[in-house]
């Protein structure tokens, strides 16, 4: 698989994390916990899959930088 699969899917699942934790910072409303009830095997690889992503994206840092590549102006 291509690493722009990687790079969509994890940004989509950082997204659903950061929604979440709106969510919880706002209205103390956990939606994965209302979805997936409170810390089931499924709850737990969702949560997992969101930090994975999220560390994944630490990648994009270097990426980031290699793209822009060297210009002089």
């Amino acid at each position: 698989m291509s690493s722009k699969f990687w790079d969509y899917s994890s940004i989509t699942l950082v997204i659903i994390g950061a929604v979440n934790w709106g969510l919880i910072g706002f209205f103390r409303f956990d939606l994965v916990n209302f979805l997936f009830g409170n810390l089931t095997w499924l709850s737990r690889v969702i949560y997992a899959l969101v930090g994975l992503a999220g560390l994944y994206l630490l990648s994009l840092y270097g990426r980031v930088g290699e793209m822009g590549g060297n210009h002089t102006d």
